[in-house]
């Protein structure tokens, strides 16, 4: 079993995606969480990738995906003590809102261009 722990040392928020699924799992300050995967070779497991959104960093949020190299692309993620983090954990609120705003505006245009003849 592959495991690579994410730790955020930076005094906000750290999106930690899981890629290629693109789940993201939020880390408050100091927060850690491992990742584990099924793979049992010798290559890496696992890649990283920063990025910077200047949106993202005025708000105090910092970004990093985790890219399953090898083994099954569902990997678990714990906090320290074991438990297992979903999807979502931690998501403020305000971020969820704006994206789901975003997906009901993306399935408005879809219907609208269906209803008007246009290929989707």
């Amino acid at each position: 079993m592959a495991v690579m722990e994410v730790r955020n040392d930076s005094p906000g928020w750290l999106v930690m995606w899981l890629e290629p699924l693109g789940e993201d799992r939020w880390l408050r300050p100091d927060e850690t969480f491992r990742v584990r995967s099924d793979y049992h070779g010798d290559e890496l497991a696992f890649s990283l990738t920063f990025w910077v959104d200047d949106d993202d960093r005025s708000a105090g949020i910092e970004n990093v995906a985790v890219w399953i190299e090898r083994g099954d692309c569902y990997a678990e993620v714990t906090d320290r003590a074991g438990n297992l983090v979903e999807c979502g954990h931690q998501r403020p609120d305000e971020v969820n809102r704006r994206w789901q705003a975003a997906l009901a505006d993306a399935h408005r245009r879809t219907a609208e261009r269906k209803a008007g003849g246009e290929a989707v």
